[in-house]
């Protein structure tokens, strides 16, 4: 299965530093306000330097946009805090250090999650473990050898609370370190018989999600929540899935991401191995064993000055005050007009709408900024975008 290098399409990145509560409080309000997804806040982050100004700037930039956006009152961000420390839960945001590494070089990671737990976790390396629901006894078995032996090894078990094969690799690897990525709030469990498992990972190990408190998860979070356990993974081990299985939605996502794909044989005549043979066909690598993920993964341990008893040193982003932008002009009219004419139905590289206007890279980035918050484009990832349908 082919990767992605992440490099080639990473965005410009965030300033980091210590957030004060009115930041935290700004930046929250950002990301429920109406058309501000996660492209958006850190374009809006990087031309105004900070989660309050960009607040300032939003009536401006709506309006330039000929677009009014509704900026989420004070009042409903501050209730969402309150809910999630009645509930043990705490806010990291992109632009703060204790944001996982990893999943902060992602194409558009998620501007905010909130954490319950050992955040501790996030500076050690991890492996992902996914699979069935329906999960074969031997499947079992094998989910609980890997996520053992890795947790030993030192690294953190990443997975998604559900049943079958991600029940298991959290149960054999809580005592090292075990990582739950939620579809729902961190107040909500999911699936209902889970939740001692849930409490003991809150306890011991540590909860992660996009969504706020109160939250319970529908059928299209799932995907999403696939999208994080990859994310903040060195690699992802498949133990079983079938042909059409969500699991595979893992599997992609982290070839997209650049990370490895492990997957574990199956005997071909069981349906629950359809698709992890077919990814053995597609070119990810076999597992067998723990031992097989070790030694995959080992150079690449070295590369990033990662130690198996150690977090990460070079992954770690550096801790500064970010300073607010120069001022330069605003893109004018033509320009706007310029990059909207450049765009299509059919998503295009930003590199390449650069290239077809002629303009610097900062002023084609603003405009789509203004043209996103007007609902004019879709991004689609991997610094995609197309001209929304009218």
């Amino acid at each position: 299965m082919p990767k992605r290098d992440p490099t080639l399409f990473t965005a410009a990145p965030l300033p980091v530093s210590v957030l004060d509560d009115g930041e935290r409080l700004a930046c929250l309000r950002l990301i429920r306000s109406a058309q501000v997804g996660p492209a958006t806040f850190r374009e809006l982050i990087n031309h105004c330097g900070g989660a309050r100004e960009a607040l300032r700037a939003l009536p401006e930039l709506s309006r330039r946009a000929k677009n009014p956006i509704r900026i989420c009152p004070e009042e409903d961000a501050e209730a969402e805090l309150d809910a999630a420390r009645k509930c043990g839960a705490r806010p990291v945001f992109t632009i703060e250090p204790g944001y996982p590494a990893l999943l902060a070089v992602i194409d558009a990671p998620p501007p905010m999650l909130y954490v319950k737990g050992r955040t501790e976790l996030f500076t050690k390396p991890a492996i992902g473990i996914v699979g069935s629901r329906d999960a074969s006894a031997a499947g079992i078995k094998l989910s609980r050898q890997f996520a053992r032996e890795l947790s030993i090894s030192g690294f953190v078990i990443v997975s998604g609370l559900a049943r079958g094969i991600d029940a298991a690799a959290h149960e054999a690897s809580l005592d090292g370190g075990t990582v739950a990525v939620l579809a729902g709030g961190a107040d909500i469990v999911y699936p209902p018989e889970h939740a001692a498992l849930q409490a003991q990972i809150a306890e011991g190990g540590c909860l992660v999600t996009e969504q706020p408190p109160g939250f319970v998860p529908r059928a299209k979070d799932f995907p999403r929540r696939n999208r994080l356990i990859s994310g903040l993974s060195l690699g992802v081990i498949v133990v079983e899935a079938a042909r059409r299985s969500g699991t595979l939605v893992t599997a992609r996502f982290a070839g997209e991401q650049g990370r490895e794909v492990f997957a574990v044989p199956g005997h071909p005549l069981d349906p629950r191995a359809e698709g992890t043979n077919q990814l053995l066909k597609s070119g990810a690598t076999i597992a067998t064993e723990p031992q097989d993920v070790l030694d995959t993964l080992a150079p690449q341990l070295q590369r990033r000055g990662l130690g198996l008893s150690e977090g990460p040193d070079t992954e770690q982003r550096s801790v500064s005050s970010p300073a607010p932008p120069a001022q330069r002009p605003e893109p004018s009219d033509s320009e706007r007009a310029r990059v909207l004419s450049a765009l299509g139905p059919h998503p295009i590289d930003i590199d390449e709408v650069v290239r077809a206007t002629a303009l610097g890279a900062r002023e084609v980035r603003i405009v789509l900024m203004e043209l996103d918050l007007a609902g004019e484009i879709t991004r689609h990832g991997q610094q995609l975008v197309s001209r929304s349908p009218r």
